[in-house]
């Protein structure tokens, strides 16, 4: 009968232990993602307090998937595997993680889908896109405009990371704030060949959306080198909406009646 109740005692020990483990376990998946648990080392510290002044890099990389609109176009991405879809009033294209297709059955859609597809998503996620891996950073000097010096990070890309490694970025921030406030980059999708011709963003306008700052338009610049000169017509955010959610992978499949298309591949 002793053994009976020590046998009994024991398996209701380890019953609540196991229980407590169970629940210790699904309350740290259910917690969200705290800085500490993002590998901060390899960014300069400047970047770090750009990402801490934007909501934070973990709060970002805890998102699933983001939804805008932008003009008539309704652009998804899944921040996660990078997929993307954007649906406009008589075209679609997308990024199934593997492939760029669309489906374009009435010739309304006129630009390049693999230059296209994820362009102003990227430029939209900034400044936390540049927290990706296979990046390299450096110094920069600083901008100047109307006055006021801000201060600026280099960022390169390994060789082989992306469609375009060879793009190179200027991400300048507000010295008081650590907001980002102007970003640089030159394109070498067409060339495949590195570019010393700089295109300048303004970044003016944030709002908080589920605690990150992300820009409600993007301002682009006429430009002499690093010297910006007038204003273009700013592109509008509207509907913005991060989720905990994914959605399907079919989602970002080519439709019945897409194609596949090629893009330039750099060597």
């Amino acid at each position: 009968m002793k053994y009976v109740i020590v046998v009994v005692l024991l398996v209701s020990t380890l019953s609540c232990k196991m229980e407590n483990k169970t629940k210790e376990a699904e309350v740290e998946m259910a917690e969200p993602r705290t800085e500490s648990r993002v590998d901060l080392e390899r960014y300069p510290e400047q970047l770090i307090k750009v990402f801490e002044a934007h909501g934070g890099l973990a709060n970002w990389k805890n998102k699933k998937s983001l939804v805008f609109k932008q003009g008539e176009e309704l652009h998804t991405i899944d921040l996660q595997t990078r997929m993307d879809r954007v649906d406009g009033p008589a075209y679609s294209l997308g990024f199934d993680g593997d492939k760029v297709w669309l489906l374009n059955e009435e010739n309304a859609f006129k630009g390049d889908p693999v230059f296209y597809h994820n362009l102003r998503s990227y430029f939209f996620n900034m400044p936390f896109v540049l927290g990706d891996k296979g990046i390299v950073y450096d110094e920069t000097e600083d901008l100047v405009y109307e006055g006021v010096n801000y201060p600026g990070i280099a960022v390169r890309f390994n060789s082989g990371i992306g469609t375009s490694y060879k793009d190179e970025y200027f991400l300048h921030y507000d010295p008081q704030t650590f907001k980002m406030a102007w970003l640089g980059y030159t394109v070498s999708y067409r060339s495949g060949e590195r570019s010393d011709k700089v295109s300048w963003i303004g970044y003016h306008d944030w709002t908080d959306v589920n605690g990150l700052k992300v820009p409600k338009e993007l301002t682009w610049y006429s430009s002499e080198g690093r010297t910006i000169k007038e204003p273009r017509k700013p592109v509008v955010f509207e509907a913005i909406a991060f989720s905990g959610q994914a959605k399907p992978i079919s989602f970002f499949a080519k439709p019945e009646n897409g194609v596949f298309v090629e893009g330039k591949v750099q060597e």
